[in-house]
């Protein structure tokens, strides 16, 4: 998923949010239930953005038909080495309707776990802001 991948490279969440679907879902490595709706997803993506340190992509894969893919990347939270994977599910229109994300090691998800925590009443409001959670 090329346009992501360079939408968050170049620290662009306006675009990044552009690609989302109205009705995506995001899946959390750290939370057990899964977060329906653009608004939320977007303000969890801009939370990530303030608490990943030095964030890179290194591989993407794609599925034969286009409509999946899987982006591997390594970032920092909290001092503590992050490797993970968003796997990414494009509707009939070509935006995301499905994003799960899953991070290693176990210490690493602890450390992501309380920055989101840390994050939360701040994802909250800025979702209530921009629209229907």
């Amino acid at each position: 998923m090329r346009a992501l991948r360079e939408a968050v490279e170049a620290g662009d969440l306006d675009a990044v949010e552009a690609l989302l679907a109205e009705d995506v879902v995001f899946t959390s490595p750290v939370a057990f239930k899964p977060y329906p709706g653009k608004a939320i997803t977007a303000a969890i993506l801009r939370a990530v953005t303030r608490i990943f340190e030095d964030f890179r992509y290194e591989r993407e894969l794609a599925g034969a038909d286009g409509r999946d893919h899987a982006l591997v990347f390594r970032t920092r939270v909290g001092g503590r080495e992050l490797t993970g994977c968003d796997f990414i599910h494009l509707d009939e229109n070509g935006l995301i309707d499905e994003l799960t994300v899953m991070v290693r090691p176990l210490s690493a998800a602890q450390a992501l776990s309380e920055a989101m925590g840390a994050q939360f009443d701040r994802i909250v409001e800025e979702a209530e802001r921009s629209g229907t959670r």
